[in-house]
């Protein structure tokens, strides 16, 4: 499998010109609307020789009006001439062949059609002994391909180069392109995959706008060495920005991408991007490095992100995984950015895994650590993490044992902080029973975890030696009804999916054990049916519970989901653990009640094809509030117009609440112009987080996009010296062009990246996920 990418032109002048080429190996987060189909349709010309045999050999089968021979050597060919080769088919008005010197002459009206070519010419002259070819005032068309231009001269050499004398190529269809190369001399490759021009202008509406002595470009999806689409855009934070991409590519399974990018009120900066493709085995290495950030007065520090990733497999069975990140300050993705992260992300990768699948059982070993940036706790590093995990199927009620193990050293980088072995293991029983219309899922497991706790400060309650065993219980069946129902004359599917679980887990006192990887969960309408509160081992919470949930669906007669209606909430049959309710980990969440928790409730209704409404909700019905919420409008037009709104609420994030409102939009214009729009509000605070406003002219050969951005900026790290000239909102307008067709194909770009570039995104639909 080889790397695809594709390049432009290898010359810096035209760098200001033309915008960033979408990368192979950009991974899409969000899908944006349909793109619109551009009908840029490619000449087709049909077989000039359908009548007459296909030649296979190195004899030539010629057919005209008329024809005599001169001197027993020379043959005249009149009206309607098609000659055949192997290679090649000529029409034209006079042709004549001389068998001895193997030398072709034709002139009027030719039509000549190589394999990848078609062109038309007043006069050709072809040697079969030299196997060149040469043409006068030609036009050619590529096949299969937007590239087409004029030259005064054309030849096509032994190896198959084209080389056209005061000669133009463009990818524009119409009649004036809208831009073109005129150059002293182009020559296209042999296979079809590059061109070079000498003495060349880059014309607009047939106007000179730039003069360059030589540069070579590509004409297909073959990768080449050469300069990307550069990017000229504007930042409060940067300043003007010019980024010159240069591909380099080293073998078919290496390749490298050197960027310079200048910034007015920071410096120049270098990012490199290294990729590989070994076998199984895949990654790349990315460095960004600026040696002394001008906008920083107080010190001459160099900033740096360095990030590499690899994911490979060994075998049918093993599996290897590193993502390490590094980075030079906690400001460095605010005040600079980075492709790598987005700018309002806490911490970094630095994760290293090695993985087995077996048919009954599974390993891992997994070195990992996050780097945090900004002003919040230190996390733990696990070095390292192993992990054991087997299944036997038993021969009764499709059950099956499964054992779980894991072993886990939590080191800390702060000298003050308690670090830990933990040693857990959880064995027992499922007995999972399926059926189309019901489901019985029932587990009884024994789980034992040990620690051992250093560097516990004094009047800590942490102990150095804890060992905790608890047993779980758990049950989780539920039922699938479902009815025909008739409703404004169409035909329905309704259903009722009604669903119970009991679990069971006794008390403990866990204030002894420190929370190394714990973090709570949040009870969604599925995270209500978990079997536990906790992401980690840290905590297991007490249970003598009932979880009760009701699904209600409407289906049309195509199977489509038109309403689905969730509702559900956990009922407690004793009394709540009190010691973890009283843990920081769930201080004021607004989820604990001695009887009953939070009402979870999900709703989507598809009112037509245009309009749907989705949302879901965490609402404590005791006390009377809204823990979490969101609800979330899409209007689409069409597939290639919408309309979004959504609210979110949260009543705590790390003490505060938030509420916040957005409005997303994009409209193709008409078949050349799109826009896209974004406003995100702090409903809190009443200010404005995110604004943006794009526009897009797409034509068959050139694209342009003009773009204004705002968003609010984060200061990770207040304390430091690299937070000094730093604005509160990050204010911009970016500029890209793009030349298509360079590639061989005319599809449209879409909106993609501008939906991309976002702090929150498009998401359809929108839900709070655990």
């Amino acid at each position: 499998m080889l790397f695809s990418r594709t390049l432009s032109f290898a010359l810096v002048v035209l760098l200001v010109c033309f915008s960033e080429v979408s990368q192979a190996n950009v991974e899409i987060k969000n899908q944006s609307p349909a793109t619109k189909v551009m009908q840029c349709t490619l000449p087709v010309f049909d077989d000039i020789a359908l009548d007459i045999p296909e030649v296979v050999d190195g004899s030539i089968r010629i057919s005209s009006l008329q024809a005599s021979i001169e001197q027993d050597q020379t043959a005249l060919f009149n009206g309607s001439v098609i000659l055949v080769d192997k290679d090649q088919k000529i029409i034209a008005d006079q042709l004549s062949f001389n068998r001895l010197k193997m030398q072709i002459e034709a002139i009027g009206n030719i039509h000549f059609q190589g394999k990848q070519i078609n062109i038309f010419a007043n006069t050709l002259s072809a040697s079969k002994t030299e196997r060149s070819t040469e043409m006068t005032s030609a036009s050619y068309q590529l096949d299969g391909n937007p590239g087409h231009g004029t030259a005064k001269k054309l030849s096509i050499s032994r190896d198959g180069m084209l080389s056209l004398v005061d000669s133009t190529f463009t990818t524009c269809l119409q009649e004036v392109p809208d831009w073109q190369i005129k150059a002293a001399e182009i020559n296209l490759s042999s296979t079809g995959d590059f061109g070079e021009a000498y003495h060349a202008q880059f014309r607009v509406l047939d106007v000179p706008v730039m003069y360059v002595p030589y540069f070579y470009f590509p004409i297909s999806k073959e990768r080449l060495s050469g300069f990307l689409y550069p990017q000229l855009e504007t930042r409060t934070n940067t300043g003007l920005e010019i980024t010159a991409p240069f591909y380099v590519n080293i073998a078919e399974n290496y390749d490298a991408t050197v960027t310079p990018r200048y910034m007015s009120k920071r410096g120049l900066q270098l990012q490199t991007e290294f990729r590989y493709l070994m076998d199984q085995q895949s990654g790349k290495i990315d460095l960004e490095y600026l040696d002394n950030d001008k906008e920083i007065k107080s010190n001459d520090d160099s900033r740096y992100l360095a990030r590499l990733q690899h994911i490979g497999t060994f075998s049918e069975d093993f599996r290897a995984y590193i993502d390490y990140t590094t980075i030079s300050d906690d400001n460095y993705l605010v005040d600079i950015g980075s492709k790598q992260y987005n700018s309002n992300d806490a911490y970094l990768y630095q994760t290293g895994e090695l993985a087995y699948f077996g048919e009954q059982w599974q390993a891992t070993v997994q070195l990992q650590d996050f780097e945090v940036l900004g002003d919040h706790q230190p996390s733990y590093k696990t070095l390292p993490h192993f992990e054991l995990s087997a299944q036997q199927p038993l021969n009764f009620l499709s059950g099956q044992f499964e054992l779980y193990s894991e072993m886990t050293n939590f080191q800390s980088s702060e000298k003050d902080q308690v670090e830990a072995n933990r040693y857990h293991v959880e064995a027992g029983f499922t007995f999972p029973i399926v059926r189309p219309a019901w489901f019985l899922n029932s587990e009884v497991k024994l789980m034992h975890t040990y620690y051992r706790q250093d560097n516990i400060s004094d009047g800590s309650p942490l102990e150095e030696t804890v060992e905790r065993t608890l047993p779980k219980v758990r049950i989780h069946g539920g039922i699938n009804f479902d009815r025909q129902l008739s409703a404004f004359g169409d035909s329905y599917r309704h259903t009722l999916e009604p669903q119970l679980q009991y679990l069971y887990v006794p008390e403990e006192d866990q204030s002894d054990i420190g929370l190394y990887d714990t973090t709570i969960l949040q009870d969604d309408f599925h995270g209500i049916f978990r079997d536990t509160r906790y992401s980690g081992l840290d905590r297991i919470a007490a249970a003598n519970q009932f979880t009760w949930g009701i699904t209600s669906r409407l289906l049309d007669e195509e199977n489509l989901e038109i309403i689905r209606v969730s509702l559900g909430r956990i009922q407690y049959l004793g009394d709540n653990n009190t010691d973890l309710a009283n843990d920081a980990l769930l201080t004021d969440n607004g989820n604990i009640d001695n009887k009953q928790s939070s009402v979870a409730a999900d709703l989507f209704y598809r009112i037509n094809h245009q309009w749907q409404v989705s949302g879901d909700i965490q609402y404590n019905t005791i006390e009377d509030f809204t823990n979490k919420g969101q609800v979330n409008i899409d209007y689409q037009i069409n597939k290639y117009n919408l309309i979004q709104l959504n609210h979110r609420y949260t009543r705590n994030v790390s003490g505060d609440s938030l509420e916040q409102a957005s409005l997303l939009t994009s409209v193709a214009i008409n078949k050349n112009w799109a826009f896209v729009g974004r406003l995100t509000q702090d409903l809190k605070q009443d200010r404005s987080l995110e604004t943006y406003a794009g526009f897009q002219y797409e034509s068959c050969c050139w694209a342009v996009r003009i773009a204004y951005h705002r968003h609010i900026i984060s200061n990770l790290d207040p304390a430091s010296d690299i937070t000094e000239g730093r604005e509160e909102f990050d204010t911009g307008i970016s500029i890209k062009f793009i030349i298509k067709g360079l590639d061989g194909k005319q599809s449209a770009i879409g909106t993609q990246e501008m939906f991309d570039k976002s702090i929150f995104g498009y998401k359809r639909p929108y839900y709070l996920q655990n």
